[in-house]
């Protein structure tokens, strides 16, 4: 169980937002927009961390912005902050959610549960023609 205080979470791209098929973009995680989605909406400062940068990383921030995301900095502790190369490019952040982690990255379904300490609501799926002869 994790405070439901505001939280300033780091969150990976590849392999984690999305499939990881760098340098393209991969397909969206099951329940990765839904659970971001909510965990902006309850107020947590997102850092979209990511080893991504130039034209590959502008891609990355379109396509979440495409998904209804935008985060309050982007590879950065905070959305004004200059790298100088005297500071460090560690992120300070409460939460990291990435598929680095040691035993890899335990599914948004999980994060989920961690976070909100419920089930995921699942989107319905809308009847397609074949249903019926099932």
């Amino acid at each position: 169980m994790l405070p439901h205080n505001h939280l300033i979470i780091a969150i990976d791209f590849d392999g984690t937002i999305v499939e990881d098929a760098y340098p393209k973009i991969g397909k969206p995680m099951i329940f990765a927009f839904e659970t971001i989605k909510k965990l902006q909406a309850g107020g947590h400062r997102l850092i979209l961390w990511t080893y991504r940068n130039g034209r590959k990383l502008r891609e990355a921030v379109e396509f979440c912005e495409a998904n209804g995301i935008e985060f309050y900095a982007v590879n950065k502790n905070y959305p004004e902050e200059e790298f100088d190369g005297k500071i460090s490019r560690k992120i300070h952040a409460d939460l990291f959610i990435d598929d680095r982690n040691i035993g890899g990255f335990i599914g948004w379904t999980e994060i989920y549960k961690l976070i909100f300490e419920e089930e995921p609501e699942v989107p319905k799926k809308k009847k397609g023609f074949f249903s019926r002869f099932k």
